[in-house]
């Protein structure tokens, strides 16, 4: 018998997987570790315009799959277009998108925030974009409803070592608001030299934050460490950094210095030089983080902005992206291995965006454990391009096989959109359904507490816990 599209046992594939998700899964809170979240909009309480902005707002996914289907870019990223025009665009694409997770988010979130069971095309577009739109306008779909909307308890945001995360601060002031929302310090930009004129002003900004002169590598730590404690004191415990590729530190201080003033004084800098800084930087950084006790993420292996013209255009985060085939072996051993022999290995998790690297990253956390700390070193979700079903399903495999799945801190969306959450639904089914399959084929015990036990910890629990 043909199953309906997106039934209520959608990835659901036999009765132990419905058992483990309807009863276990289904109903535990959303604690999102790492998002792009606008916290302005969470404290100001947004209503959304319509559906084409709370849906195409910064959804560098949708923008790929619409140019990729012929769209004009003034339609996707330009400012003359209306978000309804966008939206229309969006729906002209959205039956191209089949076997594309972009085709089971769309209609995810549709049913899961707005009761709509019908196919997004050029057909239904206008009536579908009424009905949510007008929804959308109401409060009670507002920012804040939204998250309540989807159980959300927990959201950390990424932030930029210069805000001032007051907006944080009247966040937790709200008297009507119970889900927490907390700042993840994201210092990329301090040690980021792909672009010379951009890093020499976001210095010049830190020096003034800071107060003091910046001319050395030494002091650019000292000035980051300043931030990284006005960040602990506002609450901040979770740190984030994104690696294109990491490389073995071997230049010594006075070779980095020299590459400090080079960058400084606009004198060639080599890519080797770039990585090694880089580098250098994390590895100054993360003994910060273990010094205050933080939790620290590295996002490992994008090519980012890869089209000049776009980052001519519109900027960065344009959708022109890619996974990175460097080899980071090499790169991990130095940080990890380092700082372990250093005594200030904080709690960390990895993530991989090249799918080739997962028994690498995989393996690798378990070198590290220890300390009294139920899976202390994390190997993250599937990342961006791999959060789809085989992305996550390879994740879960592998992590299965060379780890501990039971200490896995879960899903995250990894998104700036406020209608993502349904993301958590698709891991929690996917992650059911092969737990159920192998108790169906009797290669785990049916054994509903133990097995519930581990699904709700994986879903919520080792978050809460974990962070």
């Amino acid at each position: 018998m043909m199953k309906p599209f997106l039934d209520k046992n959608f990835f659901l594939n036999n009765k132990t997987a419905e058992k483990l998700y309807h009863e276990y899964a289904a109903d535990m809170p959303i604690y999102d570790y790492h998002c792009h979240l606008n916290p302005h909009q969470i404290l100001e309480d947004k209503c959304f315009e319509n559906l084409g902005e709370a849906w195409l707002d910064g959804d560098h996914y949708k923008w790929r799959a619409m140019r990729a289907n012929g769209v004009e870019e003034a339609y996707i990223t330009g400012t003359k277009a209306t978000w309804e025009e966008k939206f229309y665009k969006w729906a002209e694409t959205a039956p191209a998108t089949l076997r594309n997770p972009l085709y089971h988010w769309t209609h995810l979130e549709l049913q899961r925030y707005f009761g709509i069971d019908e196919l997004l095309s050029p057909k239904t577009a206008k009536s579908i974009f009424e009905k949510a739109s007008g929804m959308l306008q109401s409060d009670s779909y507002s920012t804040r409803n939204l998250l309540k909307k989807m159980n959300v308890a927990m959201v950390y945001t990424s932030d930029d070592p210069l805000d001032d995360l007051l907006v944080h601060q009247r966040i937790s002031e709200l008297g009507d608001f119970d889900i927490t929302v907390k700042p993840t310090f994201r210092p990329d930009k301090a040690i980021n030299l792909s672009s010379r004129t951009a890093w020499k002003l976001y210095i010049k900004k830190l020096e003034e934050l800071s107060c003091m002169e910046i001319y050395s590598m030494a002091s650019l730590v000292e000035a980051l460490d300043m931030r990284h404690c006005y960040f602990h004191d506002k609450g901040c415990r979770l740190a984030d950094h994104g690696v294109t590729y990491l490389m073995p530190v071997e230049m010594t201080p006075e070779e980095l210095d020299q590459v400090f003033v080079k960058a400084f004084t606009e004198q060639p800098i080599t890519a080797y030089e770039r990585c090694q800084f880089e580098a250098a930087m994390l590895f100054e950084l993360a003994q910060i983080n273990h010094k205050r006790g933080w939790v620290q993420q590295f996002h490992v292996g994008a090519f980012r902005d890869t089209n000049k013209y776009m980052m001519q255009v519109f900027g960065a985060d344009a959708g022109c992206d890619s996974i990175a085939d460097y080899q980071q072996g090499p790169g991990l051993v130095s940080l990890l291995g380092g700082l372990a022999g250093a005594k200030a290995l904080t709690k960390t998790i990895l993530y991989n965006l090249n799918p080739a690297d997962n028994e690498l990253f995989a393996s690798m956390v378990g070198n590290y454990q220890g300390g009294g700390e139920p899976g202390k070193i994390q190997w993250g979700a599937a990342w961006w391009f791999l959060d789809q079903q085989d992305g996550i399903r390879d994740q879960v495999n592998a992590l299965s096989r060379f780890g501990l799945l039971s200490c896995f801190v879960g899903m995250l969306t990894d998104s700036r959109s406020f209608l993502s959450f349904p993301r958590h639904e698709y891991f929690r089914r996917i992650l059911c359904n092969l737990i159920g399959t192998d108790i169906e084929n009797g290669e785990l015990p049916n054994d509903m507490e133990l097995i519930g036990s581990l699904v709700k910890n994986v879903c919520y629990r080792n978050a809460d816990r974990y962070f």
